[in-house]
């Protein structure tokens, strides 16, 4: 064989392995980090700063000079393998044995494994060698690209070959395999890419959970509502829920009546804002970023017929990133809490049958409700705030004051319940009459 070849074969096989490794430090190597090496003096570091600042023009570059390797050399090693074999069949078999195994090993392998384990290192070292050939080929690696492009079917031309969603998700879960991002880091960014896809109604508080003031009460009854409810911003309606005219905020009543004490007799609507409105099928990310910009934390959602279908805060957006957001006294509260005399602190979650077997009755129901929070609000009429109190019926005709006691969370829902017996006790067993 002549050994020119081999030797030509052999110096192609390794620029390749070279070019291979370039690929996997770039695809490891951000602009952060290229920042940081930057920062600390690293040699090189303003070399690979520059490499990093624009990665699709220098990958592509490595990308065909590894392709224009591996293709050249096993065109000599198809060309050495036909003049030493007299069968045509034998010497392209080898040849495409020879160069599957060097590819994959030499080149698909080795190189990429250095670039992941290295990878500042194998950027640092790519980039002396990179910025000169991007120079070099010019508009080659991008006119390639457009040519890629345009034969590739879909719209529109890319600059390189991007990863789809799926992919970047991907790589965060191997990322957060490899211990180089915590889980809870990894359930951030997914959450990111949800929120592309989330609408405004599955992030809103629902109007059944609103707490509203009329516009014809008085500052004073806003403000006592507010600290009752623990909620700083209050929808103001007029003739109806539907008909939400404004936002009024707890710091606004204050302020107001911190400068005189006669303003506690007006209206609530002379301390209102505007409120701002938004379709429930607007993206949530979208509405974010709105929000951000105009500097407003609360929107009216409405829906298809005009109607209002609740109110979204930033909190709520936020939340489908971070997760729920509680506070300081949020802590795990048992369902169920014995305080003597039938008298019960639960939690309003709790399912009403088992509020029912409390009280001595296995199949107690309500085809309305579920839960002992929604069974009061049911009493009351309304979303119950702290301290409201109903009376509901048991089956033997006893009653039940149900009163709510705290809340907590972001949202202020009532989380637990007292309830206490009003009724007469069961009546007591006839006695027996004397014989």
């Amino acid at each position: 064989m002549n050994p020119q070849i081999v030797l030509g074969a052999t110096a192609l096989v390794v620029v390749a392995w070279l070019a291979a490794c370039a690929e996997a430090g770039l695809a490891r190597v951000s602009s952060f980090r290229a920042e940081e090496a930057v920062r600390s003096g690293r040699r090189g570091s303003a070399k690979l700063a520059q490499v990093a600042a624009d990665p699709t023009r220098y990958l592509n570059v490595a990308l065909l000079v590894r392709v224009a390797c591996e293709m050249a050399a096993a065109t000599l090693v198809t060309y050495a393998c036909l003049k030493e074999f007299d069968e045509t069949w034998e010497a392209l078999s080898i040849a495409i044995g020879v160069m599957v195994l060097v590819s994959y090993v030499a080149v698909g392998v080795s190189p990429r494994t250095i670039g992941r384990q290295h990878p500042l290192n194998t950027a640092t070292a790519a980039a002396y060698i990179l910025l000169p050939l991007a120079r070099v080929m010019g508009p080659i690696p991008p006119l390639l690209i457009l040519i890629g492009n345009a034969l590739t079917p879909g719209k529109g031309f890319r600059r390189g070959p991007f990863a789809s969603e799926a992919e970047l998700r991907a790589l965060v879960d191997l990322a957060e395999k490899e211990s180089l991002i915590e889980d809870e880091e990894r359930r951030m960014v997914h959450s990111v890419f949800e929120l592309g896809d989330t609408l405004v109604r599955e992030v809103m508080v629902p109007r059944t959970d609103l707490i509203v003031i009329e516009r014809y009460k008085t500052i004073r009854q806003a403000l006592t509502l507010a600290l009752r409810s623990g909620f700083s911003r209050i929808p103001v309606t007029g003739e109806s829920e539907d008909d939400i005219v404004g936002i009024v905020y707890l710091k606004d009543l204050a302020r107001k009546t911190h400068i005189s004490r006669d303003a506690e007799s007006e209206l609530v609507s002379t301390a209102m804002r505007p409120a701002a409105f938004v379709p429930d099928t607007k993206n949530a990310g979208d509405l974010l970023r709105e929000m951000q910009q105009h500097r407003n934390h609360v929107a009216v959602v409405i829906d298809e017929y005009g109607g209002t279908a609740g109110i979204v805060t930033i909190e709520d957006i936020l939340e489908e990133i971070v997760g729920e957001i509680t506070d300081e006294y949020d802590r795990e509260l048992p369902p169920v809490e014995d305080l003597g005399d039938d008298r019960y602190r639960v939690t309003a979650r709790l399912d009403i049958g088992d509020l029912g077997e409390l009280y001595g009755f296995e199949a107690y129901d309500d085809e309305d409700v579920e839960t002992v929070g929604g069974l009061l609000a049911k009493a009351l009429g309304r979303v119950p705030i702290a301290g409201a109190s109903s009376v509901v019926a048991l089956p033997d005709e006893r009653e039940l004051r149900l009163t709510a006691e705290t809340a907590a969370g972001r949202r202020n829902k009532i989380v637990t319940v007292l309830v206490e017996p009003m009724g007469p006790a069961d009546p007591p067993e006839e006695e027996k009459k004397p014989e």
